[in-house]
């Protein structure tokens, strides 16, 4: 891989991983759009571990709440705020493991990497944001996270594995939904992100264990770093400006995106 190509996938991956904007979809769209190769899987693994560390860093105080209420939580004991916390990440990661895991071993996962599903996934998923986000309430706040949310904001959040729907996009439309604040329903789908990356990571990390692909390792940390910059300069963006600007922009850029993908789509395939 050239430095320049490397710089994009790291610079779009940190970038759209928490904005919801779909990562997945753009970088299987960067090589349909511009005839690059496709990235590999050691340079996924490189700008997840990326991004898990710009999320973790960003939310450090919530990220310690949860460890430090891990060990409560796997005794059964949710009487703390760390406990709950952490029990709730853990309920609203099953669904997505679960449905990742089929899709991967039924292969489904690479029919649905196409630049019409793209498209479809943007512009639906988009209007769903928007829908959730008008109509949403402010009653509850992260703080008051229950299990039931929890596992109903999972159910949500394993949609994403369909390209260009936006893990970050669908849970926020979820926590909406559910009666979430702007940033509140960001924070949580923010800190559902990390052991949803950190599963990712481990299969596309067992994966290129097992291909023994060590050649381009030092083009992979520099992925990692990159993308760790983008992803906190996005997380910073997108969190300070929800104190005062809704979804809305998001959702415009989804729709326009995916009309314009659905066009070029129907129209190859015409051709």
């Amino acid at each position: 891989m050239t430095l320049l190509h490397l710089l994009l996938v790291a610079i779009i991956q940190g970038l759209t991983e928490f904005l919801p904007v779909s990562s997945s979809g753009h970088l299987i769209l960067l090589p349909h759009l511009t005839g690059l190769a496709d990235q590999g899987q050691t340079i996924d693994v490189a700008v997840h571990l990326g991004t898990l560390g710009a999320v973790i860093l960003y939310f450090w105080q919530d990220v310690r709440l949860g460890l430090l209420g891990l060990p409560r939580a796997l005794r059964g004991r949710i009487d703390t705020p760390g406990a709950r916390l952490a029990l709730g990440l853990i309920l609203g990661t099953i669904p997505v493991v679960i449905a990742g895991l089929i899709l991967k071993l039924t292969g489904v996962d690479d029919m649905l990497r196409s630049t019409a599903v793209i498209g479809w996934t943007m512009l639906i998923f988009g209007l769903v944001l928007y829908w959730t986000d008008q109509k949403g309430t402010t009653a509850k706040t992260a703080e008051t996270w229950t299990m039931r949310d929890a596992i109903v904001m999972g159910l949500w959040q394993a949609v994403a594995l369909i390209p260009g729907t936006s893990r970050s996009g669908i849970t926020v439309s979820a926590a909406r939904m559910l009666g979430y604040g702007r940033e509140d329903a960001a924070r949580l789908a923010m800190l559902m992100s990390i052991p949803t990356i950190l599963a990712s990571g481990l299969l596309l990390g067992a994966e290129v264990v097992a291909d023994a692909n060590y050649a381009i390792l030092g083009g992979a940390a520099i992925a990692a770093i990159f993308a760790f910059g983008s992803a906190l300069l996005a997380l910073a963006l997108m969190m300070r400006l929800l104190r005062s600007v809704s979804f809305t922009p998001y959702v415009i850029y989804r729709v326009i995106l995916g009309v314009i993908l659905l066009v070029i789509a129907y129209s190859y395939d015409q051709g």
